[in-house]
């Protein structure tokens, strides 16, 4: 394995091709289909798609009925057939082709010297600008065939998938221009038989909005049908006689847009992206309802037929084509993040307002710390008793200093209880946590500087202890302010301690959005100014649980790793189930350059690091530990809470069901193909 390879992590490349067309040219089309066909072979490309009738042009009209130019059609398929013999794309070209009584507008596919099939348009419209059914035949009928070409038989028909045999899960389907816009598409069917890359070869002419129209089409194909859409126009070269043209070109893989060209390009223009297949493997394993589809559609997905081909793909370091986020729960794009940001916190606010409504109307009752997670928790709160028109004094927080809490971080709590006007109160641990270590015998009852995980633990516990009784005593609920991340983890005190409480509306939320939401309260103006001051001096504060006594704050993420690496393994373990190896390649990619992509607005200059493979791998080997083999039996016994991200959450009852007694080993063994 050369684990610098995108082939061997479940990639494909793919393009979508564009360029000058000649009218009624063939030669020169095809030597165009070559010249770009050789460039792609250069970049790794496993399947170049080019534009619908690309071989003639499409706005030929009745030309297309003149044998000269069919009868160079046939020579330039061969010329492109000959000329693809030392080259890796499966090129996906158009043409017209004489068919038993008619022409039909056909998808070729031609690779390494060899035509595997031809995929005919199966709905040409007549209607508006379109006038295709004077020259084209409908291929909607075409199943189970053949095709002359080239002096031989080769599989003809709309039911045609063509798969590698040496690249798992690439499975190719055609569909030409209009037969994206009817109901049910030919694509449809094809992703239920197994299609998972469905290729568009496209002549539509340019009117104004129709680039955003097939953008949504593409976009939609691709999301419905859990496959990738690689969409190829026309462009420069089609006649103006009544029309223009924008050589549009894109690729979407399950509802993303992985790659675009600009438009109206002077000259030959390709988009490029490394589709992952695995994911849309896993993406159709995880959505059952996609496979009960196809059952429902057996009749009619079960007759495709499969031409088998090797691609025989390159083992060399391509690099990555494709965006890889650094912060997977955060996007980069700061439109996409600030509507990500309201749906998130309006998610945990009217799911802690419908819970309250739901159990009497109970007060909240919260420990605040001066840190990000219970930050969070009680704006949420306090947002909650607004649209409920309670009081926010109903909202009993309280911070508990314990032996290492810190005068900032506690004078932060208390400046953000006051300016929120919470009924707000300090109840010091640190008497009842010596006596409880005293009555133990504990070592530092004694005077002995034992930190261990006990002398953590009995602080973390009387914390919750005292919320649960204040909560008895008071009429209300403790409100969790545990995230995601540290579910994920484990990074919490089980049963009587801050893994506990009677709602949690953190438990969706990873650890890297927090602070994204917290900033969009503060630019939102959620609350008014002194408020959002606290807020940024609480976003200005490291990580910490202030357990242990010292003069050097207590780093979390020194001692179980940053939360960025942590946050992107946990997202594709979660949402796609990818293996270690993979997970270690993709996060090399997005966090070994911090000049390299694009960071969330707001991310501060000084938080942006670079991680290498080594330093990947360890935390990797250390997330695989605490997750698979370890932390399962405190996410059992997790509380309700809201499912907040697309990512997933932890919830038994919820995206995550697993045996609190598995192992690791599994992801262990994978994640030793990394090289170390």
């Amino acid at each position: 394995m050369n684990f610098w390879s995108i082939y061997e992590h479940g990639f494909a490349r793919v393009a979508s091709c564009t360029g000058h067309t000649v009218i009624a040219d063939p030669r020169a089309n095809a030597d165009a289909v070559l010249r770009q066909a050789r460039r792609c072979a250069e970049e790794g490309v496993a399947v170049a798609v080019f534009p619908e009738l690309g071989l003639t042009g499409y706005s030929i009209e009745d030309l297309l009925l003149q044998d000269a130019v069919l009868d160079q059609v046939e020579e330039a398929v061969e010329a492109v057939r000959a000329g693809s013999a030392g080259l890796l794309p499966v090129l996906v070209v158009g043409a017209p082709l004489r068919h038993r009584n008619r022409v039909y507008n056909c998808a070729v596919f031609v690779h390494r010297g060899r035509i595997l099939g031809v995929a005919p348009k199966s709905y040409p419209p007549n209607y508006r600008e379109f006038y295709e059914r004077r020259q084209i035949a409908a291929g909607d009928d075409e199943r189970g065939g053949t095709i002359r070409i080239g002096g031989e038989s080769v599989p003809f028909g709309v039911d045609l998938l063509f798969e590698a045999e040496d690249v798992p899960g690439l499975v190719l389907h055609a569909e030409i221009c209009e037969d994206m816009w009817v109901p049910v598409p030919p694509s449809a069917e094809a992703a239920l038989a197994g299609a998972t890359v469905l290729v568009n070869l496209s002549g539509s002419p340019i009117t104004v909005g129709r680039a955003e129209d097939r953008k949504l089409l593409c976009r939609s194909a691709s999301q419905r049908c859990l496959a990738a859409y690689v969409y190829a126009a026309a462009g420069l070269g089609e006649s103006s006689t009544d029309l223009s043209w924008d050589g549009q070109t894109m690729i979407y893989e399950n509802g993303a847009l992985l790659a675009e060209t600009d438009r109206f390009p002077l000259d030959d223009q390709y988009a490029v992206a490394d589709v992952d297949l695995d994911l849309l493997r896993q993406e159709r394993a995880r959505m059952g309802s996609f496979d009960d589809n196809r059952r429902t559609h057996a009749a009619r997905t079960g007759g495709f037929r499969t031409v088998a081909f090797r691609l025989d793909p390159p083992a060399a370091d391509l690099g990555l084509r494709r965006r890889v986020e650094r912060f997977p729960f955060v996007p980069a794009d700061p439109q996409r993040l600030a509507q990500d940001c309201y749906e998130a916190y309006n998610i945990q606010v009217a799911a802690l307002q419908q819970r309250l409504a739901a159990i009497g109307g109970p007060k909240i009752v919260i420990g605040v710390s001066g840190g990000l997670d219970s930050t969070h928790a009680l704006i949420v709160a306090a947002r909650a008793m607004d649209r409920a028109g309670r009081p926010r004094s109903d909202i009993l927080a309280f911070t508990l200093p314990g032996f290492a809490t810190g005068e900032h971080t506690k004078g932060n709590a208390h400046r953000l209880m006051n300016s929120l006007g919470v009924t707000a109160a300090e109840l010091d641990i640190t008497p009842t946590a010596r006596l409880m270590l005293q009555e133990m015998d504990h070592p530092f009852a004694a005077g002995e500087p034992v930190y261990d995980v006990t002398f953590e633990n009995v602080q973390a516990g009387l914390r919750t202890d005292y919320l649960f009784r204040l909560a008895n005593q008071r009429g209300g609920i403790v409100l969790g302010t545990g995230d995601l991340s540290e579910l994920a983890l484990g990074w919490s005190t089980y049963g009587v301690g801050d893994q506990m409480s009677h709602y949690n509306v953190n438990s969706g939320v990873p650890k890297t959005l927090i602070q994204h939401l917290i900033r969009w309260v503060i630019s939102s103006e959620q609350f008014d100014a002194e408020t959002g001051r606290t807020l940024a001096a609480i976003l200005d504060t490291e990580i910490s649980p202030e357990l242990v006594p010292g003069e050097e704050l207590q780093s979390t993420e020194s001692k179980i790793g940053p939360y960025a690496l942590h946050d992107f393994t946990l997202y594709q373990v979660l949402r796609h189930g990818f293996r270690p190896s993979k997970i270690a390649f993709l996060a090399w990619h997005a966090w070994h350059d911090r000049e390299a992509g694009a960071w969330p607005p707001g991310f501060p200059e000084g938080e942006r690091k670079a991680y290498d493979l080594a330093e990947i791998r360890h935390w990797l080997d250390y997330f695989c530990r605490r997750f698979f083999a370890f932390a399962q039996f405190k996410r059992s016994a997790m509380p309700n809470g809201p499912k907040v991200s697309a990512g997933g959450s932890l919830s038994p009852r919820g995206d995550w069901r697993a045996p609190s007694d598995s192992s690791a080993k599994a992801w262990l063994h994978d994640l030793a193909r990394v090289p170390e």
